[in-house]
């Protein structure tokens, strides 16, 4: 096998890569958003007067985990 058999046999799997770029970081921050959802939604029904101190963490968390999408994203569109 030359080097130009193995380079189109890498070159063909770029397809396979950028879907599970993609597709795992995407299912990763789907759950994560979930997760921390969930997670602030019953601290409120427990308690709530602390709306206000659930709110920002959980936003700034929510951001941090869309943040891993939009590596993969990126990483996905680098993926030649």
């Amino acid at each position: 096998m030359d080097t130009k058999q193995v380079v189109d046999a890498v070159v063909s799997f770029a397809p396979v890569g950028k879907g599970l770029a993609i597709g795992l970081s995407a299912v990763g921050a789907g759950i994560g958003i979930g997760l921390i959802g969930g997670r602030a939604m019953e601290a409120i029904g427990r308690n709530p007067e602390a709306t206000g101190k659930v709110l920002v963490p959980m936003l700034i968390a929510s951001a941090f985990a869309e943040a891993v999408a939009i590596y993969g994203l990126v990483i996905a569109f680098s993926i030649k």
